[in-house]
């Protein structure tokens, strides 16, 4: 069987979908990978075959800008990126599809990939690799410090959602992909993330349901199969120089803001200084070095990368943004967290693992070196939160969501 897969987002969006196509391959089928350029020694070193979404430019341009990180304002970059990439992704698929024996998975904005279903009824698979995309009347997902509105009536919930269709994602999203739509012969769609954004011949979700609760107004056709947490390199060696350091004394704390800005100066400063004052070692993750202070303490240590899978477990505590990836090998690591969201899926994340013991989440605005020490001593020496931390870390090590999201992308085929 031929796979094409097509997956829209940051480092941490793209590396699930390169783990399921390996998984794929192993299996024996065609697998075919499409993202942007950026992506491609990602793609080449799992072996397969990549075609190229553009020259790289747009991605590596938004990671410049300080307005990716803004709730609103990156939201709208994302909008313009998906429409422009909608296109490119139906074109090369298209050009790849063996009719009768090809099937397409997409990621959550991988909108060409839906395209290909309806123009051409190829079984295509969306892959939610956050909960956040799932609206509920119950417990809602989390976009902002405000909260899961628990306690709301269930039309006040149903208002918001339209209103912030209506007003807001709608003009950024389905407006502009309805011309696309147009131009193929496909009639208009409406409120794209309300109900369009799930319709496909297979919906999964790539978290277990311990994480994520299933609500009841969730769609009904959803397959919840579990973070996607790839094992490939698991026994690579960590550089030399990161060894030496978490060898020469106590457990470090890691800090990292993810990879999908590279503004992230103030976060780093703050960091470095909440290193140098409380004496607690530090581990600076970030491939983009301009982002650090000019010189850093003799207990931090500046890493451009490392394998979570090698690096986590080694830490006394993990900073980070609170994208899923993340906040998913975090947990399989059963190492503390401190999240601090800043957009997308981000706060939803977060409150899932503070609700599970496992975590404390503190604002952008409130990062400052008192506030931050204090909450990491407390993460640090909470015996409550280290045993919360390793049965996660055992629950995770039974679970295999990347063997499981196979076998439901397979079973769509035989069927």
């Amino acid at each position: 069987m031929r796979i094409l897969i097509a997956t829209v987002g940051s480092h941490g969006d793209v590396l699930p979908f390169i783990a399921l196509g390996r998984e794929l391959q192993r299996r024996g089928h065609d697998v075919r990978f499409y993202a942007d350029k950026t992506f491609e020694s990602l793609v080449s070193e799992a072996a397969l075959h990549f075609t190229p979404i553009a020259a790289g430019d747009k991605y590596r341009d938004s990671l410049q800008n300080p307005d990716i990180t803004d709730p609103i304002k990156g939201m709208r970059m994302v909008a313009e990126g998906t429409a422009e990439y909608a296109p490119m992704f139906y074109q090369a698929m298209y050009r790849d599809i063996e009719l009768g024996r090809t099937v397409v998975i997409g990621s959550t904005l991988a909108f060409g990939a839906r395209l290909l279903r309806e123009k051409h009824h190829i079984p295509t698979v969306i892959a939610h690799f956050a909960p956040s995309v799932l609206r509920s009347e119950y417990l809602a997902p989390r976009f902002s410090p405000i909260g899961h509105m628990e306690h709301a009536p269930r039309f006040v919930k149903r208002f918001i959602w339209s209103a912030m269709d209506k007003r807001f994602l709608d003009p950024l999203y389905t407006v502009p992909f309805n011309r696309i739509r147009h131009d193929l012969g496909l009639p208009p769609v409406k409120r794209i993330w309300h109900g369009w954004i799930h319709e496909a011949d297979l919906l999964l979700g790539l978290f277990p349901e311990w994480f994520a609760e299933r609500q009841s107004d969730w769609p009904a056709a959803l397959q919840l199969t579990g973070f996607p947490l790839d094992d490939h390199g698991k026994d690579a060696p960590l550089p030399d120089e990161l060894n030496a350091f978490l060898q020469a004394g106590e457990a470090p704390i890691g800090f990292t803001a993810g990879t999908a800005n590279a503004t992230s100066h103030k976060f780093f400063a703050t960091s470095v200084e909440v290193c140098r004052s409380s004496g607690r070692r530090g581990i600076m993750l970030t491939q983009n070095a301009a982002q650090l202070p000019a010189s850093l303490p003799s207990n931090v240590l500046h890493v451009p990368y490392a394998p979570f899978k090698a690096l986590l477990p080694r830490l006394a505590a993990f900073v980070h943004h609170g994208g899923i990836g993340s906040t998913s090998e975090a947990l399989r690591a059963g190492v503390p967290q401190l999240i601090r969201p800043m957009a997308y899926d981000q706060f939803d994340n977060a409150s899932r693992a503070v609700r599970l013991g496992v975590a404390r989440e503190i604002l952008p605005r409130l990062y400052k070196p008192k506030a931050v020490t204090k909450v990491l001593a407390e993460l640090v020496d909470n015996e409550n939160v280290r045993a919360h931390c390793q049965k996660i870390a055992k629950k995770l090590a039974t679970e295999d969501g990347i063997a499981r999201a196979c076998d439901e992308i397979l079973r769509l085929h035989t069927n």
